[in-house]
């Protein structure tokens, strides 16, 4: 079965580790589905992918690690922790197997946690991220250093809005490092490789906040050979937004290829 049991709309926080995580179950008997947010992104970015496929999914969201207004904070906000609050949030509220839709670092999240699940992992849409290329530089790290330092005092005013993490400059910066390393084609092209379900990906086009030139591009382009090798992952749209705008305006191509991965499940 592709579906929990059902289940009744629930909104609280489910505890790990040292901290705990604000969660949103629609609840119902269909396809699960739970969404992994953009690095310092909140659950409410995907509101309209949600609205757009309806009520007849069971939709999951949730704030990570001192994220959001309510998720508490942590002494660790590695990608192991936040591959380990998948697991936790779909624990708590019963779901054995799920579709999993990640944007930008939730697209990491989500192809790892694809690539180690395959029992329970439906599929995966994987939106704008997950792109195996070498981009992080030795002054690009030491940039990311110096900018999170400077906007760090703007980002205290943000945070009783939500719209800004309760982290320090540094550990907003290391988490940054953190996923340019794990980007590394002899990082992440081996767990694409090991991923058996299908994958859909959703490409923005262009550029957008810290980027020069065509560089988002050819991060994109370094998954072409990924596209080739690998029948189960395709391309499902390249679509006009940037990356900072896709989930607010091409949400309508998230939700199509969130339909196109669950109509591949041969148990539904």
């Amino acid at each position: 079965m592709t579906t929990s049991s059902t289940s009744s709309a629930w909104t609280g926080m489910v505890s790990i580790d040292d901290t705990a995580l604000a969660v949103t179950d629609t609840g119902g008997a269909g396809v699960p589905v739970i969404y992994l947010n953009g690095q310092f992104a909140t659950q409410g970015y995907w509101r309209r992918t949600i609205a757009d496929l309806g009520t007849g999914w069971r939709h999951l969201t949730f704030d990570e690690r001192a994220r959001g207004r309510k998720s508490k904070t942590s002494s660790d906000y590695s990608f192991e922790a936040a591959i380990r609050d998948v697991d936790a949030v779909l624990a708590a509220r019963g779901v054995d197997r799920a579709l999993v839709v990640g944007w930008s670092y939730g697209a990491f999240v989500g192809a790892h946690w694809a690539s180690r699940n395959p029992d329970r992992c439906i599929g995966a849409v994987l939106v704008d991220g997950a792109q195996p290329s070498d981009w992080l530089t030795d002054e690009l790290e030491q940039g990311m250093r110096k900018l999170f330092k400077r906007l760090y005092p703007l980002m205290v005013l943000g945070r009783p809005t939500g719209l800004t993490p309760r982290m320090t400059a540094e550990q907003m910066a290391v988490s940054n490092i953190e996923i340019g390393e794990i980007a590394r084609e002899r990082e992440l092209g081996p767990v694409l490789d090991a991923i058996t379900v299908p994958v859909r990906y959703v490409l923005a086009s262009g550029a957008s906040f810290g980027s020069k030139g065509d560089e988002q591009e050819v991060i994109r382009a370094a998954l072409d050979p990924v596209f080739a090798r690998k029948p189960n992952i395709q391309l499902s749209a390249k679509v006009p937004s940037n990356h900072g705008a896709i989930l607010r305006k091409d949400f309508h191509a998230v939700a199509n290829a969130i339909r196109e991965v669950a109509a591949l499940d041969p148990t539904s």
